[in-house]
């Protein structure tokens, strides 16, 4: 056995590991207690009965402008490669979305836009797809930081202060340089063409470079934007399973919840789901929330914003070869 096939093993095994180990920690966190599933029944039948029960209706609809905002910063990305109208950028964010839902961190996102293009270059736009999801990564990595924040100086600065000092520190840090690398794409496709294995994949990113400061200042608002929809979600179905919190405490711990999942890479055929949950139900647990309230909020979300959306993606997908012959625009 060759190196390459070794370390193909040990990257499968690992990501075997995380995903036995994820399964395991929500298993023990969740159904150890034998009334769990009653508790949960319970749960559900007050959230329907509830008087905030049209709270499920509203985080529906704001579904369109979730993935809208995402659209426009295809729209925008996708200029430097050929003219691309709000509707054909809304269709392959849809696509994406499907192939990345069965695929491990969401990558056939990248397939599902490339193949939407019609230009020769298409291969050009995994560097702008990057570049994008990069603009996403920051906004929540700058808001989690936030939130993360509060709970370090709440729950840790007494007994660790020295502690909470370095993580605060920290996470200013990673704020601060992932804001710089966002503005100066160039170093990243200058890196690439200097690390030697990866020197070959030069001309797939090299698009990164041609965003100007502005057009990296418009995909973050839009990133910034399309953050506060998830978050104003999650806070909804958090009310609707009777999680009562502050203002402040919700937003912290939704921003705290998404920072974490963001930063563990996902390796299950179901997206991020797992990651979310763990971290949700640690925060919340935190303010002395029921984990199960927790993971009722956190699974409708999945439900909503992932599974539903990727499912209505299968019509795309399905016609994606008609569109390709240019017959709808």
């Amino acid at each position: 056995m060759n190196i390459a096939s070794n370390r193909r093993f040990l990257l499968l095994a690992a990501k075997l590991l995380v995903v036995i180990v994820t399964l395991y920690l929500l298993y023990s966190t969740i159904f150890t207690a034998p009334d769990t599933f009653l508790s949960w029944r319970n749960i559900l039948q007050n959230a329907v009965a509830s008087q905030f029960s049209w709270l499920f209706v509203a985080t529906a609809l704001l579904i369109p402008f979730n993935w809208g905002f995402e659209a426009r910063k295809w729209q925008l990305l996708g200029q430097k490669l050929e003219p691309i109208s709000y509707w054909r950028a809304y269709r392959a964010v849809m696509v994406g979305l499907t192939l990345g839902f069965i695929t491990p961190n969401r990558l056939g996102d990248y397939a599902g836009r490339v193949l939407e293009l019609k230009s020769k270059q298409r291969l050009e736009a995994i560097g702008a797809i990057f570049i994008g999801r990069f603009c996403q990564l920051v906004a929540t990595v700058i808001v989690g930081s936030v939130g993360l924040i509060y709970f370090i100086v709440t729950f840790f600065w007494a007994a660790y202060p020295g502690v909470s000092l370095s993580l605060i520190f920290l996470l200013v840090a990673v704020s601060a340089a992932s804001l710089l690398l966002l503005y100066n794409a160039q170093a990243m496709v200058a890196v690439i063409s200097a690390i030697k294995p990866i020197r070959k994949f030069v001309s797939y990113v090299s698009i990164m470079a041609r965003y100007s400061s502005a057009e990296i200042s418009r995909l973050l608002i839009l990133s910034l934007c399309r953050y506060a929809v998830f978050l104003l979600q999650f806070i909804l179905l958090l009310i609707l399973f009777e999680v009562k919190l502050s203002a402040l405490q919700y937003v912290c711990g939704v921003a705290g919840t998404f920072f974490i999942k963001s930063i563990v890479p996902s390796v299950s055929l179901l997206s991020d789901l797992g990651a979310r949950e763990l971290s949700a139900m640690y925060l919340f647990g935190l303010l002395g929330q029921d984990r199960l309230q927790i993971l009722s909020a956190s699974l409708s979300l999945w439900l909503l914003n992932i599974a539903v959306p990727s499912v209505a993606g299968l019509y795309f997908v399905l016609r994606l070869r008609f569109f390709r012959k240019g017959v709808a625009a």
